[in-house]
C-alpha cells in the first residue's frame, strides 16, 4: 500500500523557519516525482516544489524560490521541505504528493497524497 505521511508543520513567527518531512512507504522514489503543494483557506491548491531524478534540478514556484529548499533521502524514502524567511502568506496546509512520471505543477497529475500538515505563520 502506497502511503505518504507529512510532519513538521506548526506555528511560527514571520521570518522564522520550519522543516517539513514527507515519509513514503509502499514504493521507492526511483522514477517518481515527489512534490509539495499547499492550500490556503479559500484558495486553490498550489504546487510549490518538486524533486525527481527525471529533472536536472529541483523545481520551485516563484512564490517560494530562494526561501524554500526541497531535498530527498532515498535511503530513508523521505522528502524534506526546508522553509526559511516564512511570511504570513505562507500559511496553508502543506501536502506531499507522488507520481510515477516527471514533475508537474498540476495537482490533478498526482496519484498519491498525504494527509497534509498545517503551517501557520504569524505576523
Amino acid at each position: 500500500e502506497v502511503q505518504l505521511v507529512e510532519s513538521g508543520g506548526g506555528l511560527v513567527q514571520a521570518g522564522g523557519s520550519l522543516r517539513l518531512s514527507c515519509a513514503a512507504s509502499g514504493f521507492t522514489f526511483e522514477g517518481y516525482a515527489i512534490a509539495w503543494f499547499r492550500q490556503a483557506p479559500g484558495k486553490e491548491r498550489e504546487g510549490i516544489s518538486c524533486i525527481s531524478k527525471r529533472e536536472s534540478r529541483p523545481l520551485y514556484a516563484d512564490s517560494v524560490k530562494g526561501r524554500f529548499t526541497i531535498s530527498s533521502d532515498n535511503v530513508q524514502n523521505r522528502v524534506y521541505l526546508e522553509m526559511n524567511s516564512l511570511k504570513p502568506e505562507d500559511t496553508a496546509v502543506y501536502y506531499c504528493a507522488a507520481r510515477s512520471k516527471s514533475c508537474s505543477s498540476d495537482s490533478n497529475d498526482y496519484d498519491e497524497w498525504g494527509q497534509g500538515t498545517q503551517v501557520t505563520v504569524t505576523s
